[in-house]
């Protein structure tokens, strides 16, 4: 299991100020399956991995190895540069340009 899974999981539960405990209560799963997950000491099953997800508000997806690098640009940028290479100068999102606009005045482009 990638290290990088389990610390997202770990950093989310954390910032949530969600327990081991609560998660495992929540998730259906033992205070100690979530324990030994985070520390790496055993090799969990999916499922236990998507219910842990669920329950911070996450999901798991996998990605083409090939398209990692630009989805992790994508994510980094905010999601405002999309098929621009890192590093680009892009214009600004949909989003950027509608939120400047006084409400009710946007028109498309």
């Amino acid at each position: 299991m990638t290290d990088a899974l389990i610390d997202s999981l770990a950093a989310a539960r954390k910032a949530q100020k969600i327990t081991q405990a609560d998660l495992a209560q929540r998730a259906g799963l033992s205070r100690m399956a979530v324990q030994r997950t985070e520390t790496g000491d055993v090799d969990p099953r999916y499922s236990t991995l998507l219910e842990m997800s669920r329950v911070l508000g996450m999901q798991m997806m996998a990605v083409p190895a090939d398209l990692v690098p630009a989805l992790q640009a994508f994510i980094q940028s905010g999601g405002k540069f999309l098929g621009q290479p890192v590093g680009a100068d892009a214009p600004p999102s949909v989003v950027d340009v509608y939120a400047a606009e006084p409400q009710g005045t946007y028109k498309v482009r």
